[in-house]
């Protein structure tokens, strides 16, 4: 489902790149039989290539879509522009990570089950990645088109959102100017809306 920061991921790098997927939003929790039937591992995003063969996981997801595109590519070819790409995409899936740790945490583990010494911790490192990705953004500004986006571009924006929707009391968006401006951008294009944040399922025509 797209409230998944990783699956969302895939389906805005899918549509930059110029190639079409069908998407079914099935849910870890509630649909996990029928997604256990595509991937008995259950992992989101799930993806089916063309011969049946299922990947998962989105970086290794999105680096077989590369291999697609190409010559169309989000990843810069230059060694010094991909260290600096993939300081902020590590940043970014970082945040990610930490961020659903916390919501796994508060929204499936019993309250008096909670250990907040943990909770504490993972918030302390979600800030962190948070913190260096600002200095990032705001140092070297990120594309924000379409044409020119990259999936620094792409992996930031999705992290900073989901963790705006789901722990804006954590991540305080006041703290963050740099990423609340980028984010704004880049969510009106359209690979954005096409694929917004929640229960829905991908809309080509945004």
């Amino acid at each position: 489902m797209l409230d998944s920061p990783y699956v969302r991921r895939v389906a805005i790098s899918l549509q930059l790149l110029g190639l079409h997927f069908e998407h079914r939003s099935l849910s870890v929790f509630s649909t996990f039989t029928q997604f256990q039937q595509i991937n008995p591992v259950v992992k989101a995003p799930t993806f089916v290539c063309d011969d049946g063969e299922v990947l998962m996981d989105s970086t290794l997801i999105l680096e077989y879509a590369e291999a697609v595109a190409r010559p169309r590519s989000l990843i810069p070819s230059d060694p010094q522009e991909l260290q600096h790409a993939l300081r902020v995409i590590g940043l970014a899936l970082a945040a990610c990570e930490k961020s659903v740790q916390i919501i796994y945490e508060r929204g499936l583990r019993p309250p008096e089950k909670l250990h907040e010494p943990w909770v504490s911790r993972v918030a302390g490192q979600l800030l962190a990645a948070y913190g260096a990705l600002e200095e990032e953004v705001t140092r070297r500004p990120l594309a924000v088109t379409s044409s020119a986006i990259t999936q620094a571009g792409v992996s930031a924006a999705v992290a900073w959102h989901f963790t705006q929707r789901m722990l804006p009391d954590v991540v305080h968006a006041a703290s963050y100017p740099s990423l609340v401006a980028f984010s704004a951008q880049v969510e009106a294009l359209p690979e954005f809306k096409a694929a917004p944040h929640g229960d829905s399922t991908f809309r080509p025509d945004g």
